[in-house]
């Protein structure tokens, strides 16, 4: 490891509509070294290895490359100056073969024809590099175990000239056997003077494998340069868990009386190879949370009680009433509603009037001799977008012209015009506004005050813990905490998801 910084990121700050994603972020890495990147989700490290590759651009900002300043206007850019990144959501093509996916970009070829044998070659040469000579060259990469195409997305960035590798939660898919062996090609590549710049929620790997740790908190630098070796812990979560953010939240009600309707009920669900062995009860007027990283399970856990998903194991009841596997009409029926993470992609019809996305879910009461009444839609949309503070005002607008807070609400709105009982609400105030979100923590609230079962599923702990009554941890599809929210602090559930020690 050398003492003059191979890159330097100063002052880097990235705005999209309504956001500001990086203010002013500072980091530099040495040649030889593995840096770690960490931060709770949403502090800005995607926003940041984005930048790093030119998929995104600063608005403001420099980057220095061997102390001279740079512009990263394209990923050609980044990856002639040797810049390779491993994003978590791997970016292979299904349908080429190994070699032609790791040659993708840069292929060889001779008079303008490719060279397949000498393509296939090196791609051998490289897999057993990686320590997995058994991939086939010539399979198709979309037939392979998600472990092995991660080293397919390795052996890519090593085709080329790489002097720095760029790697994003790499050991997600890997078990204990792979991801000792990606930290023996770390240490090989390390010790040829290549750069890594690793990030990874779990705390005991930044331990096995770094040099220096950057911490990133809502979008800026809260510490850098700092080794490894002489970090405890505890420093590290206290990093991370300081909040600039403020977040307004309802009184809670009172403690929901042990008696009371047991709403929802799920023993035992599991879908394999996600999450296995969830227990879970709601009562009316209670709100639950789930905290724990991206890739927990959390997301799938709300899908699967909605229907969208089909279980491999369990059961899920609603008042008494065990639900059919994998049905989301039969969920609906049942009276449980799903704001998804992805609202615009998931919740929302875009091109569609706001009135239109609220009586989708209700179509049947507003049908007359099979025509819909489109006047009365009109009329019950109105009121709720009125009572919810839905601006601009006019349900005739396209919801894609309004705010994500706006949109939230159109959403929820689509849910209390049915009445639901149970209401799964997974990052809820996502890209909203701090106003809007003060607004949508009362109404969550009010709906349990009300008598609704509420499961709320949120990447910030704060959140969680100030909205629900009680909270479950999820590590890695396990439930490994349960327990009223007033019990338990957000450095203790960073302890839990990073950690995985059981309360």
């Amino acid at each position: 490891m050398t003492d003059a910084p191979l890159l330097t990121m100063r002052g880097i700050v990235k705005r999209f509509p309504g956001v500001l994603a990086l203010g002013g972020v500072e980091l530099d890495v040495r040649a030889g070294e593995v840096h770690c990147l960490l931060g709770q989700n949403g502090a800005g490290k995607s926003t940041l290895i984005k930048i790093l590759s030119a998929s995104y651009q600063p608005d403001e900002g420099e980057i220095f490359w061997n102390g001279e300043p740079v512009s990263l206007s394209t990923p050609q850019a980044a990856m002639d100056l040797g810049i390779s990144t491993i994003y978590q959501e791997l970016d292979l093509v299904p349908d080429l073969s190994v070699a032609e996916n790791i040659f993708l970009g840069h292929e060889l070829s001779r008079g303008g024809f490719s060279q397949r044998s000498t393509t296939n070659r090196r791609t051998r040469e490289l897999l057993a590099r990686l320590g997995h000579p058994e991939i086939p060259a010539t399979r198709a990469v979309g037939r392979l175990s998600p472990a092995a195409q991660q080293i397919v997305s390795m052996a890519r960035a090593l085709s080329q000239d790489t002097r720095m590798l760029v790697l994003d939660e790499p050991s997600a898919v890997l078990d204990q056997g792979e991801v000792d062996n990606l930290f023996r090609v770390i240490r090989d590549l390390t010790a040829e003077g290549v750069a890594v710049v690793y990030i990874s929620h779990r705390l005991e790997e930044i331990r096995q494998i770094g040099d220096r740790i950057t911490v990133l908190k809502d979008g800026s630098t809260v510490a850098t340069g700092l080794a490894v070796d002489q970090t405890p812990t505890s420093e590290l979560i206290k990093l991370m868990t300081g909040r600039s953010i403020e977040y307004v939240f309802p009184p809670r009600g009172g403690v929901v009386p042990v008696d009371a309707e047991r709403v929802l009920e799920v023993s035992g669900l599991e879908l394999s190879g996600v999450f296995s062995g969830v227990d879970l009860t709601v009562r009316a007027g209670e709100i639950v949370g789930l905290a724990g990283l991206v890739g927990a399970g959390r997301s799938e856990i709300l899908e699967t009680l909605y229907g969208a998903r089909r279980p491999s194991a369990g059961t899920v009841r609603v008042a008494g009433r065990e639900l059919r596997r994998g049905s989301v009409p039969a969920a609906v029926k049942a009276g449980i509603g799903l704001c998804p993470e992805e609202r615009k992609s998931q919740g929302l019809l875009l091109d569609q009037a706001i009135y239109s996305n609220i009586t989708v879910s209700s179509m049947s009461r507003f049908s007359r001799l099979g025509l819909l009444d489109s006047r009365a839609e009109r009329r019950r949309s109105t009121e709720l977008t009125e009572s919810l503070d839905v601006r601009p005002a006019g349900v005739d607008r396209l919801v894609r012209l309004l705010s994500g807070g706006n949109q939230q609400k159109v959403v929820l709105a689509r849910w209390l015009l049915r009445e639901c009982r149970v209401l799964l609400l997974d990052e809820p105030t996502r890209g909203v506004d701090v106003g809007a979100r003060a607004e949508i923590y009362a109404l969550v609230r009010s709906l349990a005050d009300s008598g609704v079962a509420v499961v709320v599923v949120s990447s910030e702990v704060e959140e969680v813990l100030g909205l629900a009554d009680r909270v479950l941890v999820v590590r890695e599809g396990r439930v490994v905490h349960e327990g009223p929210a007033t019990e338990i602090d957000e450095s203790r559930v960073l302890d839990l998801v990073m950690e995985g020690s059981a309360a």
